[in-house]
This record gives C-alpha cells, structure tokens and sequence, in this order.
C-alpha cells in the first residue's frame, strides 16, 4: 500500500483493495475452520450488517476527505508555529506506525470505555453490540456518530502533530483489517501474542450479555491500554459465551 501511495493513489483508492481482499478470505475461511457452526446461519443480521457497510461507507467517504484536510492543516500549522517539526517523519515507517496507534489506541480506548460507562453513549454503542453472532462483517455494525467520534477522535491528535498522510492510511488500513479478524467467526488462536493484540479471542469476551465480562478488553487494535488500566480480561477456566448480545437492553432495535 505504501507502494501505492508514493504513485500518487489516493489513500481511500489504495485501502479498498486491501480491504476487499480481508472481507472476502476471512468470510471463505469461516466456511471451513468456524469456531461455532450456529455463527454462519444469518439471522436476518446479514442484511443489517450490509446496510450498515453502505451507510458507515458513504458517511466516511463524505467526512473523511474535508476532516483530513483540516487535520492535515492544523499540523502543518502546528510544526510551522513551533518551527520544527512535532511528528518524527524521519523515523521508519513501521516506528511510526507503532507510534501512531500506540497514541491512536489510547484515544479509542478511552472513548470506548466512556460508551460502556455513560448512558447516554452506551445507546449509541448498543448498535454494535446489539449483533446475534460475531462474524466477519460485524466490524462495520457501528451507530455513524459513534464511528464518527472514535475514528476522528484517535485521528485528529495524530494529523494535529504532523503525522504523514501516508501514515494516518495504514493506521486506518491496520483498523480496518484487525477490525475484520477480531470478529470472525474462526477458530484463532494467538497465544502470547494476546499481550499485544485486542483479537477475537479477547474480543468475544466483549460481547458477551453479562456486563461484568463485556465491560473488559475495550482496546481496537492493542491491548496495551487495557493491560494499564486493569481492564483486560481472558479467563483460562471458560471459553467466551456462544450466546451474544446485550443483556440490560434485550429490545434494543436491529
């Protein structure tokens, strides 16, 4: 993709193929390794989850280019004010990809756990939750407005201290990608590297109906802000609920 960009592709022209190609192996492999049978039966959440890629889609395609913009502006406007440049664009591209969702993961761990503690934007985040299974186009089931304040909330930061164009692609690229494997419905094991990354076998705790195990690994792509604030969780005693779902709003709207 890195390749890509340097022609001169569009960041949204480059992810798509990446992106196309994640969706279509992760749905061809649940067909042959799933973890639960009962998960490839749809249960009319196939056609929700469709509309939701088309809407989610069509909403970030038409905020996503004048928020870039702007977060472009402000950290061109920031390196210029403080006269050097704040992001180091001199490092690797991977250092900075480390970095970026290192800060990115902080800002989406805090606003997801503020969705799980608030009433108000638990409503919102609900949507997501609100899904009969986990599988691999759940990644999209997400309220606009929710999406609309995690993705431009871990984003702005980063473009407010200079972070490349090229950069701010492959974290959004690394997301959609994690996003699409943390919920698929695939018999993933990740061993020790479940200290690093927030992946299905974390995540499907975070479904589960009873709170007091839902209320845990809130990070998008890494665990390491869960493993600071006590808030991972992986019992070795159990595996997660087949059942999923939202236990306090079992009415909550498809």
């Amino acid at each position: 993709m890195t390749a890509l960009l340097q022609r001169g592709v569009e960041p949204a022209a480059a992810l798509l193929p990446f992106v196309g190609a994640t969706y279509v192996l992760v749905a061809l492999f649940e067909r042959i390794f799933p973890l639960h049978r009962s998960w490839l039966r749809s249960r009319g959440d196939l056609r929700v989850d469709t509309l939701f890629l088309f809407l989610n889609g069509g909403f970030n395609r038409l905020t996503e280019p004048a928020l870039l913009t702007l977060m472009l502006l402000l950290g061109g406007w920031v390196s210029r004010q403080m006269g050097v440049g704040l992001w180091p664009g001199n490092w690797p591209i991977l250092s900075q990809l480390a970095l970026a969702l290192v800060m990115a993961e902080f800002v989406e761990y805090s606003l997801h756990r503020l969705m799980h503690e608030n009433e108000w934007l638990w409503r919102l985040h609900a949507t997501h939750h609100s899904a009969p299974r986990l599988y691999w186009l759940n990644a999209v089931r997400f309220h606009p407005v929710d999406l609309f304040l995690v993705g431009t909330g871990k984003i702005l930061p980063l473009a407010f201290l200079g972070c490349s164009e090229g950069v701010l692609a492959l974290v959004t690229l690394f997301s959609a990608v994690h996003g699409t494997f943390q919920h698929a419905n695939l018999q993933l094991r990740l061993g020790p590297l479940n200290w690093l990354f927030s992946m299905a076998e974390l995540h499907r705790w975070h479904h589960s109906p009873d709170p007091a195990e839902a209320n845990h690994n809130y990070g998008g792509n890494l665990i390491l802000w869960d493993i600071v604030f006590g808030t991972r969780y992986l019992p070795s005693d159990r595996d997660p609920p087949e059942t999923i779902g939202i236990g306090d709003l079992p009415n909550f709207p498809s």
